[in-house]
């Protein structure tokens, strides 16, 4: 038997944070134990964090004997909630904001010019701090830092050059090709800096996580300097665990959910013209599922197709919550943004869907590494932005599965987006290194 290295993973988003985000590291540190890998978390304390989404229940998938060091944090989000007079912390995207306002796009610009590479940088000498501390008394192997935001990679650099550990790098996104980048009105002087953070990042990791080809393509433009052999594609998953509800009620309506937010980029026109055409117009009865979204996004547009009453707009759940409405579901929907780069956006939730079983209807770049994904697993398909009445032939096929009791099922594919799988790509690549 191997012995155990020991792991220090460094990540932001950590239980009570929800979203897509926390879950790649709270499930490989779940896994990583069975590959000889002992993680310990270092995080910010949620009291001085600021998360755009609240999930307590995930306080209860932290293992109880794992290592969790929680510090301090400086972050002007919070200045930001008094000056807009906002409620919310702005998520990924800015997918809880409809057209924003002159004030807003103010705050915005101060966000891209004046916090960089992201305004949750003021966590980053608290941590350095406390993983020195660790380093110099305690037997750490290696380090892993997941983002974003990016800037909890600038702990990674500096921790590598002052102690000369292996150093991973794990990011789940894209970095100044993010597809809100521009959204941000950054200066030239900004996209500079930002560009050299980034360029470091990349040069300086011994390995570079990435969840999709296209994103791995993107980083390897950035530097002549970068050695392409040390990119390794581990694609966000889903655990099989969470997918063992049973004796789940078939529905007597047509149900097609959707979790997450939805941005003014997502092409939600597309879909609602497709089920007028498939169910409104042809006297069938429907239900649409949106959970976690902006109703001042979604009203106007389900409201021009007649929609509304037959939709539900949900507030934010809990992970358990969200699964439960994924299973009790008949076909889901996948948006992704309509902008540059997009063929590389791997949204947690496609993996979260593939665990479900169901079918998947995506709109967006049909080249893409989620239509590849969705078609390898025969999950589904994916339609091109305005591909109206496509949708609506494929909606209405599957409307008549539905009714005949005989839903497509996925294939065996489906399984290599297990997180216990990629925890132990993970944990090959971490005994590869020490």
């Amino acid at each position: 038997m191997k012995e155990a290295k020991q792991l220090l993973l460094c990540t932001y988003y950590w239980p009570p944070s929800g979203g897509a985000g926390v879950q790649r590291s709270l499930k490989f540190t779940k896994y990583l134990p069975i590959f000889e890998v002992e993680p310990t978390i270092l995080t910010v304390d949620e009291l001085f964090a600021t998360y755009p989404i609240i999930d307590k229940s995930l306080n209860l998938e932290v293992a109880e004997n794992l290592n969790v060091i929680k510090t301090k944090s400086k972050e002007p989000f919070l200045l930001y909630k008094k000056i807009s007079g906002s409620k919310e912390i702005p998520r990924s995207g800015f997918a809880n904001s409809a057209k924003p306002k002159l004030s807003e796009k103010i705050m915005r610009f101060i966000r891209g010019n004046f916090f960089l590479p992201d305004a949750r940088k003021g966590w980053n000498k608290y941590a350095c701090k406390a993983a020195g501390s660790l380093i110099e008394t305690d037997k750490i192997d290696a380090i892993l830092t997941s983002s974003p935001p990016h800037s909890t990679q600038l702990i990674g650099l500096k921790l590598k050059k002052k102690y000369g550990l292996p150093w991973i790098a794990d990011m789940r996104d894209p970095w100044t090709d993010i597809y809100y980048y521009h959204e941000l009105f950054p200066s030239w002087i900004a996209k500079k800096i930002d560009a050299s953070y980034e360029k470091k990042v990349l040069e300086n990791a011994d390995r570079v996580l990435v969840v999709s080809e296209s994103i791995k393509k993107l980083f390897l433009q950035k530097s002549k300097k970068i050695n392409p052999e040390k990119f390794v594609v581990i694609p966000n998953g889903f655990d099989s665990n969470d997918f063992e509800l049973k004796n789940i009620p078939e529905n007597d309506v047509f149900t097609v959910s959707y979790t997450g937010t939805i941005s003014s980029l997502y092409d939600i026109t597309s879909f609602a013209s497709a089920c007028k055409t498939a169910f409104l117009d042809k006297g069938r009865n429907l239900k649409l599922r949106f959970i976690g979204s902006s109703e001042a996004v979604l009203y106007p547009v389900l409201n021009k197709f007649g929609l509304l009453n037959f939709s539900e707009i949900i507030p934010p759940v809990d992970h358990k919550s969200s699964i439960n409405y994924l299973l009790n579901s008949d076909v889901l929907l996948l948006l992704i943004p309509d902008n540059k780069n997009n063929e590389g956006i791997l949204t947690g939730k496609l993996f979260e869907y593939l665990g479900s079983g169901k079918q998947i209807i995506g709109i967006g770049p049909e080249n893409g590494d989620a239509a590849e994904i969705i078609k390898k697993c025969h999950a589904g398909k994916m339609f091109t932005y305005g591909a109206n009445q496509e949708l609506s032939e494929f909606l209405d096929k599957m409307y008549i599965f539905w009714e005949e009791g005989r839903m497509p099922v996925m294939n065996e594919n489906v399984l290599y987006y297990s997180r216990k799988m990629q925890s132990q790509h993970l944990a090959h690549i971490i005994h590869s290194l020490v």
